[in-house]
């Protein structure tokens, strides 16, 4: 075509100005030299070169469309005013695409488009990457931004990984309110599990936004993450993100809902087994993480607890039981032990069980077992702290004369001159009179109530004085003293570290601990959102806690499980125990400093329970003090916090049936009520737990020190204890086995431990509970370094509080 040929003019070298350059720079285009024009050439010139730049602009938008044809001109009426004249659009901004002025407005390049930068971190656990298409959509104030997918030269999402992305917006979205993270299918792959720990988003104005995530998100959806500030819903007035609470918690409280185990026991999840928690997508929340760096990989299930399946399933239970995999080295010599019945022939043979998983105070305990001293010690320091109420006076039901203990007082002090020191305590055991009893090996089990008084003795030391064995005295029920045979003696103190076991195991240790932190653990899910500060403060102390109750219903306590297979009572025993202790379960139990001071154990010496317990309670009550003042600055913001009251509440019923006379409290209404609640959760899902479940291994290694079930009743009359009638009432050989079995099981220690104060994953993103967090992680580290140091001047090292070890929630 002919006006496709274009003439090529070459000019001279002008200004930078004229030729159109960026920048003020100054381009030359070389070639023959033109003579200089006139002004009227120069003109000329420029309408030439004008012609060809218009028809490249028509070759390449095309021919242009033909002219309207002319209208008629319009008549006006002569007392018509005139028309305004016709403004001219502003002038239009310089694209910055490579199209330029040509550009016509698309959305990746127009003059007002926003940039965000967001930044996605994949957790580093394991197969914690995924290969699914991952796009995200930004939601402010004043509008959100178009769905778009985050992708990169290269692999997106790896484990352990930081990446950087950036999402354009036709305009800045003010606050950022929400973030949508979507997870969809990527060509032919399965879908997989992704976690996703958190994402950081800078806005235009340079202004970082945290959205904490720190769970899997599981197959194909979209989950809406709310900023790191925490925020209570009294702090929430817009609709959007009043909705986007009540659907969150809709919908959790759709996946984790309450069942009854069994009459008279706190509630639990709704899930059948582990693998249904592991493996169902709408327990994603709760999802445990295995560490990438594991040997068994999987760090919370039934490998990650130090367990492995070994034995064989009983009939009609839902899997085997499991044991730890330390012990596959005694496999060999288990297997002829564990299938073993009958009486051991001696005592001695008893340590040739875990000849090589020894620790200093299960050797200790192996030399001074059968010592009053330290028959007395272990309820200073034991597994089971909690049993001592001193006493003003002696109960009807215990008839202890003052002869009777005379020759062990001394002549310098009588009982009644000790009652009113302050200096005899009780340890009743009334709860064991009605239990249930069963078989083992076919023979039949016995329990006792029995009555245990100790005197707190001139050198500080906690001894027995009188030991009756039924809540009932009489003829048939002799009070046993120091002064009575060794072996009527040392009976008698075995049926009460019998009773000891059973009490400990099923209400200080399974119930008060366990299960009510199951509970707390479900109310915490079902009503508190992930925004709320209470839900980011309790979530680390709620780890797994769901999982190890789910594996030991499983495992122990059904039918024809451990407990049925270790303990007198069995399983019928355990459900009554726990039912009848929970009915008298009060909110001063609950609480370490009023249960002291309600039992009157605050002066008794060298109780390091007591001691490295109150220091503890004292830390995170400060923490905890520090965090409500924060977030509720006043009674009304505690009692306006419907979902806070809701959560109360739900603990109310469900954990304590609605029981007023718990003295647990259904309401809050001061910041100083929560302080306490809040401290008294975390103190027994941390501290407490690890008070009453890490020694029991050291503590019960040696059988006759804690033994699980006795064969014969309870004496009914002195002098009539033998070497061999003692060794026929202690537990048959393959009882003892599987009962060590049962301790070394749950005194071990998580792979992937989280010490109390230890917090990982940054749920809080503002300036005032970090510090927090760093100054009670200060206060633990100091505690921790005076527990040491006092333990180089004992025999016996109590650290089983020490921060150090102590686990931030029941994960074992």
């Amino acid at each position: 075509l002919p006006w496709l040929l274009i003439p090529i003019w070459v000019s001279p070298v002008l200004p930078a100005r004229e030729t159109g350059c960026a920048r003020g720079q100054q381009t030359t285009i070389r070639g023959r030299r033109e003579p200089a024009v006139s002004k009227r050439e120069d003109r000329e010139l420029r309408g030439r070169r004008a012609s060809a730049g218009e028809r490249l602009r028509l070759f390449l938008r095309g021919p242009p469309a033909p002219a309207p044809a002319p209208s008629p001109p319009r008549l006006r009426s002569p007392a018509a005013p005139p028309r305004p004249a016709r403004r001219s659009p502003p002038p239009r901004r310089r694209c910055r695409c490579p199209w330029g002025q040509r550009c016509r407005g698309h959305p990746s390049c127009s003059p007002t488009m926003a940039v965000y930068r967001v930044c996605v971190t994949t957790g580093s656990y394991l197969m914690a990457g995924t290969l699914d298409n991952i796009s995200v959509t930004l939601v402010g104030t004043c509008g959100e931004s178009p769905k778009q997918r985050l992708d990169r030269l290269g692999r997106d999402f790896a484990a352990g990984s930081v990446q950087k992305y950036k999402v354009r917006c036709p305009a800045e979205l003010g606050e950022l309110l929400l973030l949508r993270l979507h997870k969809e299918r990527y060509a032919f792959f399965p879908k997989d599990s992704w976690y996703c720990s958190f994402i950081c988003v800078t806005a235009p104005n340079g202004t970082c936004t945290q959205f904490p995530c720190y769970q899997w998100i599981e197959g194909y959806c979209t989950l809406e993450l709310r900023p790191g500030t925490a925020k209570t819903i009294c702090q929430d007035s817009l609709p959007l993100l009043l909705d986007h609470r009540r659907r969150e918690l809709q919908g959790r409280q759709e996946c984790y809902r309450w069942k009854v185990y069994a009459p008279g026991f706190p509630g639990i999840v709704d899930v059948s087994n582990f693998e249904e928690m592991e493996t169902d997508e709408k327990f994603a929340l709760t999802k445990t993480a295995p560490r990438a760096d594991q040997e068994d990989r999987l760090p919370s299930q039934p490998s990650k607890l130090g367990l492995c399946p070994v034995g064989h399933s009983a009939p009609g239970s839902p899997g085997p039981p499991l044991l730890p995999l330390p012990l596959r080295s005694l496999g060999m010599k288990l297997r002829g032990l564990l299938d073993r019945k009958g009486s051991w022939k001696k005592l001695d043979d008893i340590r040739n069980i875990f000849w090589c998983h020894k620790t200093v105070t299960s050797e200790y305990v192996t030399e001074h077992w059968c010592e009053d001293h330290f028959f007395g010690y272990q309820y200073l320091n034991g597994v089971n702290p909690v049993m001592l109420h001193c006493l003003s006076s002696l109960p009807s039901k215990l008839p202890v004369t003052s002869d009777m203990v005379a020759p062990l007082l001394g002549p310098d002090t009588c009982l009644q001159t000790e009652l009113e020191r302050g200096n005899v305590f009780l340890a009743d055991y009334w709860i064991l009179e009605e239990a249930p009893v069963h078989c083992l090996n076919g023979r039949q089990q016995y329990v006792a109530a029995p009555l245990c008084l100790l005197w707190l003795n001139p050198q500080g030391a906690l001894v027995p004085l009188a030991i009756q064995l039924s809540q009932k005295p009489g003829p048939d029920s002799p009070i046993f003293l120091p002064t009575d045979s060794y072996w009527d003696w040392l009976l008698a103190k075995t049926w009460v570290r019998n009773s000891e076991f059973l009490v400990h195991e099923h209400n200080t240790h399974f119930l008060c601990t366990h299960l009510l932190c199951e509970a707390f653990s479900m109310a915490t899910l079902r009503q508190l959102p992930l925004c709320h500060p209470i839900y980011k403060l309790l979530l680390p102390h709620t780890r797994y806690t769901l999982q190890v109750n789910t594996i030991a219903r499983a495992t122990l306590l059904n039918p024809d499980g451990l407990v049925d297979q270790v303990t007198s009572g069995g399983r019928q025993g355990l459900l009554y125990l726990i039912s009848t202790g929970l009915a008298h379960f009060t909110y001063t139990n609950f609480c370490l400093p009023d249960s002291l001071r309600a039992r009157g154990v605050l002066t008794i010496p060298n109780y390091h329970y007591r001691d490295d317990g109150l220091k503890i309670w004292a830390a995170i009550q400060s923490f905890v003090s520090e965090i409500v003042g924060y977030y509720y600055p006043s009674d009304g913001s505690v009692q306006q916090d419907t979902e806070l009251q809701a959560w109360v509440g739900e603990i109310f019923s469900q954990a304590f049936l609605g029981r007023e006379s718990s003295g647990f409290p259904r309401r809050l209404c001061t910041p100083g009520e929560l302080v306490k609640f809040l401290t008294a959760i975390i103190f027994n899902c941390s501290a407490q737990h690890a008070a009453v479940n890490s020694g029991q291994h050291d503590f019960g290694a040696w059988m006759p020190n804690s033994p699980s079930s006795m064969r014969q009743p309870p004496p009914q009359a002195k002098g009539t204890t033998t070497l061999k009638s003692y060794l026929d009432t202690l537990p048959e050989v393959n009882v003892t086995c599987n009962n060590l079995l049962l301790f070394w099981l749950v005194s071990q220690e998580p792979k992937d431990q989280r010490p109390l104060g230890t917090y990982p994953d940054q749920h809080f993103t503002e300036e005032a509970p970090r510090r927090s967090i760093a100054a009670f992680q200060s206060r633990l580290a100091q505690i921790s370094r005076e527990i040491r140091e006092r333990n180089q001047g004992l025999a016996l090292p109590y650290a089983y509080l020490d921060p150090t070890v102590v686990e931030n929630s029941v994960s074992i």
